[in-house]
């Protein structure tokens, strides 16, 4: 190559740098570029979506029509509301559909926080819930929220309504609304079966539902929000609270489904029960969205084409009501044990059994004579304190045995006041404790027995629907917090308000757990006192604790523990001021001089507690005597 031709090549690309460089945009038409490469992008992706949309809306029209081709009254009836009624409910059928399309409960003031308060309480509407069957034949599904019904025959309670074909074949549903809260439905095919497989016999059931926010605590209320189900072998399961859960599978076939909040449920239940492999839905909204969770069951059941039989279902759109649950049991035709009661949790089985056949009596007992929410609280905390009373006042005794014999036990063992010497100085203690006739297993016992009244008032309270809407002092609403305070914002682990009867219980908590470490301080004998002082710190920070865990939670259940705290310390501080500690000593005294020569062995705990220490005692002296050997080689 020779030098014009490098001279020219070189000249060739100075010129198309200096173009490129020239021609190059400036930072405005950049920034204006990109801004108009995204609009493109964006409404070519809108442009995508909607021609998506179209094709699936045309694929529907062409489903629809095919579905709405065996039956005429598709086109040539009008879509209207029907109304099912009696003193406790109301529903609205659509015959688009055939299916409720709403409830609404009488008796229960509806109180939404984005709507004023209503005097019946609407459970769904239209926009809110959707049923739609499914038929499976040969050529088209059938799907009946494509079809136009005609009502037949229709009273306060009945309802028929048919779809017929311009061959003679025909699809009805019927409706029975009973005196309570349940609905029964059939659905009946007319000259169908050569429309299906030979075997055909499966009915689909596709049903969702937008739960709303009843009530004005989201949080509470939503962790009592579940998608639950009863399996026909078993008992009641439920999807979680918290995380979402996406077609979940079911295994076991299920007797009935429900849509539940904390206080109204939306149940099916299917006679011939529904087929094994149901897909269950529980999406959660997002607080503010004034819905609580999207709940959606994919079912299957039996069907019969010829119409010999009927597919039968009973709807139950009511209140969780533990009674009323129970015995809408005996509304129904299906003579099953349905359980319905199960939405209504009342904890673990010993904590259920108080629940069950204590709790609730008395609760209903106690309302069923008008008497306010407030003090029908207030009369079962003191009728379980006069049931327990015997315990505490067992317990209390030891204590306070425990507390006269203080100073005649650091005498008995002041000589193992050394820190290696703690073991011996625990079984001197417990060898004294049995001269003189006292067990100190005897205060935890039986306070323990009253652990499980406070978790089940914990399971009770909250699902309480009787609390609902029941006012107290100043309480508005007994079933929910009560703030004192609001400021509109969440902070984390407070929420957006103050509680004052979470605050009550709180502080009345710190007081009694001061009253209980000062009796037990008084009781403790040597190194005890000083472990003493750092458990107090934790007994201090319990309470503080509480009140995160609280503060959302109904003021019905707060001013119940806030009752019992406060009956707890007057029982405290009467038996304090009604024990004579001379008297008692005395009376441990001749127990002494009885024992002294003869002691009695311990037994149960604390001859366990003994029989260990001994060991610990023994391990630890052959353990020293093979350090001395050692040391000696």
């Amino acid at each position: 190559m020779d030098k014009n031709t490098i001279i020219g090549f070189v000249l060739i690309a100075a010129v198309l740098i200096g173009y490129s460089i020239y021609t190059q945009p400036s930072k405005e038409q950049l920034a204006e570029q990109r801004e108009q490469f995204v609009k493109d992008s964006i409404e070519k992706a809108k442009q995508q979506e909607k021609q998506v949309k179209q094709q699936k809306e045309k694929e529907s029209m062409v489903a629809v029509s095919d579905s709405n081709a065996l039956f005429k009254n598709s086109s040539t009836q009008q879509e209207r509301d029907i109304i099912l009624k009696n003193n406790k409910l109301e529903l609205t059928i659509s015959t688009k559909g055939g299916t409720v399309e709403k409830a609404i409960l009488k008796g229960y003031t509806g109180h939404r926080k984005d709507k004023a308060d209503t005097k019946d309480l609407t459970l769904f509407d239209s926009e809110e819930q959707r049923i739609n069957f499914t038929l499976a034949a040969k050529e088209t599904n059938i799907e009946t929220e494509n079809l136009l019904f005609e009502p037949i025959a229709s009273t306060d309670s009945t309802l028929t309504l048919l779809a017929t074909s311009s061959e003679g074949k025909s699809l009805s549903i019927n409706y029975k609304l009973g005196q309570g809260y349940m609905l029964h439905m059939s659905i009946k095919a007319q000259g169908m079966k050569d429309l299906f497989a030979p075997d055909y016999n499966v009915l689909g059931v596709d049903w969702s539902q937008k739960c709303r926010q009843q009530e004005k605590g989201f949080t509470f209320e939503n962790r009592y929000a579940t998608l639950t189900y009863k399996e026909t072998e078993g008992g009641t399961d439920h999807l979680s609270e918290t995380t979402e859960k996406k077609d979940q599978q079911i295994e076991e076939e299920l007797e009935w489904v429900a849509f539940k909040d904390q206080f109204f449920s939306s149940i099916i239940i299917a006679k011939n029960n529904f087929a094994p492999n149901a897909l269950m839905t529980s999406i959660p909204h997002e607080k503010g969205s004034q819905y609580l969770k999207d709940y959606q069951a994919k079912m299957k059941t039996f069907f019969d084409p010829s119409g010999a039989t009927p597919s039968e279902f009973e709807f139950y759109f009511g209140p969780n009501d533990f009674q009323i649950l129970q015995n809408s049991e005996d509304e129904s035709t299906f003579g099953k044990d349905l359980d319905l009661q199960e939405l209504v949790y009342l904890g673990w089985p010993i904590v259920r059994w108080i629940n069950r056949f204590f709790t609730i009596y008395v609760f209903d007992w106690l309302t069923k004579l008008g008497i306010p929410m407030g003090i029908v609280l207030i009369l079962i905390t003191l009728l379980l304190k006069v049931i327990t009373f015997p315990l505490v006042k067992k317990s209390y005794m030891s204590s306070a045995k425990m507390r006269v014999l203080k100073p005649r036990l650091e005498e008995a063992t002041k000589q193992f006041n050394a820190p290696e010497d703690a073991m011996q100085k625990q079984q001197a203690m417990m060898t004294e404790y049995s001269k003189y006739g006292v067990s100190p297993m005897a205060g935890c016992l039986p306070m323990l027995i009253q652990m499980p009244i406070w978790i089940a008032m914990f399971n009770f309270v909250p699902n309480a629907i009787q609390l609902r809407g029941q006012s107290f002092l100043w309480i508005d609403d007994l079933s929910t917090y009560d703030p004192i305070v609001e400021w509109g914002k969440n902070i984390w682990m407070i929420g957006d308000h103050l509680s004052l009867t979470c605050i009550l219980f709180c502080v009345s908590n710190i007081l009694y757990s001061w009253m209980t470490m000062r009796q037990q301080k008084d009781q403790m004998v040597g190194q005890q006192a000083e472990q003493m002082k750092m458990m107090q710190w934790m007994m201090y920070l319990m309470p503080l604790m509480f009140f995160f865990m609280f503060n959302d939670y109904s003021s019905g259940l707060n001013f119940y523990y806030f009752i019992s705290l406060f009956f707890s310390a007057a029982i405290m501080w009467t038996l304090r001021h009604t024990t004579n500690d001379e008297k008692l000593l005395a009376i441990l005294d001749a127990k002494y001089k009885e024992n002294k020569n003869n002691p009695k062995k311990l037994s149960g705990l604390a001859a366990r507690l003994q029989a260990m220490q001994e060991q610990q005692a023994e391990l630890q002296r052959k353990r020293e005597e093979l350090e001395r050997k050692k040391r000696g080689l």
